[in-house]
């Protein structure tokens, strides 16, 4: 039985708009934007060694380029992935900048370089989706926190005292920490803010070889910035 000819021009509309339809859909779904779950850019300043530098970490699925812009519109960073990298894409990425003295290169100098507020990171995935995200650096970096220390009934005990200021002459930001972290070789914490002492076991002690050793007390601001005090500690 032959269509009539109606039948027919309805019949190839639909199917053009079927097409149509698929071709929309496929052309959203690449134009729609993906996030990073996560976007940080942070100071770190060591108060034992007076510099400072600045760190970025960012966390999203299957990128294969990025590209990072301050708040004056300027490229400060880019990567992209070449080979397997740029087939597969890549997740997470940490990097720390340098991190001068500031004897070396002042304090106004490198903020200069690095201007507070937000931080555009821009890029594609594997699938050509654009994949974006924002970090803002903020200027309240706190005082390195005062620490001590000493071996107790063969457990170390670590404490500090609270910070709640910036280090002298560093912009007059109120200082909020939320965590101090406590780094002694590969033993890690990170506890509340309402915490100032932290008991490394006597099994981890007994496991260091006689002599001196190092440890380091971050505090983390809300913002994410973050100071660093060394200290040391004697085991006989």
């Amino acid at each position: 039985m032959k269509m009539k000819f109606s039948s027919i021009v309805i019949f190839t509309s639909l199917v053009i708009l079927a097409a149509l339809t698929v071709i929309t859909i496929v052309a959203e779904a690449r134009s729609q934007k993906k996030k990073f779950e996560i976007s940080k850019i942070y100071f770190e300043f060591n108060s034992s060694g007076n510099d400072l530098g600045v760190h970025v970490f960012l966390d999203g699925e299957d990128w294969k380029e990025l590209t990072i812009t301050n708040p004056k519109g300027l490229e400060i960073f880019e990567v992209e992935g070449g080979g397997a990298y740029k087939k597969l894409g890549m997740t997470e990425l940490f990097f720390e900048g340098a991190e001068p003295t500031l004897d070396d290169v002042p304090l106004e100098k490198l903020l200069a370089m690095f201007p507070k507020g937000k931080y555009k990171f821009s890029g594609k995935t594997v699938e050509d989706q654009t994949i974006a995200g924002t970090g803002t650096l903020s200027y309240a970096i706190p005082a390195g926190p005062e620490v001590s220390s000493e071996i107790a009934n063969n457990s170390l005990v670590i404490r500090w005292e609270p910070v709640t200021e910036p280090p002298e002459g560093f912009p007059d930001e109120k200082i909020e920490v939320v965590a101090y972290q406590v780094i002694v070789g590969s033993f890690q914490v990170t506890v509340p803010a309402t915490t100032l002492s932290v008991t490394v076991s006597p099994e981890y002690v007994a496991s260091l070889p006689p002599g001196e050793h190092e440890f380091e007390v971050l505090a983390i601001e809300k913002s994410g910035n973050q100071s660093i005090t060394e200290g040391s500690f004697v085991k006989e």
